[in-house]
């Protein structure tokens, strides 16, 4: 099986073909924080620019990532930051 992290791209450039994708795992920073940062790949940044995101609110944004990352953000990521951006913002 993939890494989370690789799943992460997988699943988001798959649902939002993305222009530009960075995800950061941050884990590290979070090592006293919970269980999940002990065992690592349990926090992310997602740094992403989409033509999907175009005339969506910020809300709608982050939904659109969430439902694409599915159970994921049930079972393994314990925390997300998400920057998305339509591709006339970002550039």
């Amino acid at each position: 099986m993939s890494s989370v992290k690789q799943q992460i791209v997988d699943r988001l450039t798959q649902a939002l073909s993305p222009d530009r994708l960075v995800v950061t795992d941050d884990s590290a920073l979070h090592a006293g924080h919970s269980e999940q940062a002990r065992a690592g790949e349990s926090h992310f940044t997602v740094e992403i620019v989409s033509d999907a995101f175009t005339g969506q609110t910020r809300i709608q944004r982050h939904r659109l990532i969430n439902q694409a990352l599915g159970e994921l953000l049930e079972a393994q990521v314990h925390a997300l930051a998400i920057k998305a951006k339509a591709p006339a913002e970002a550039g």
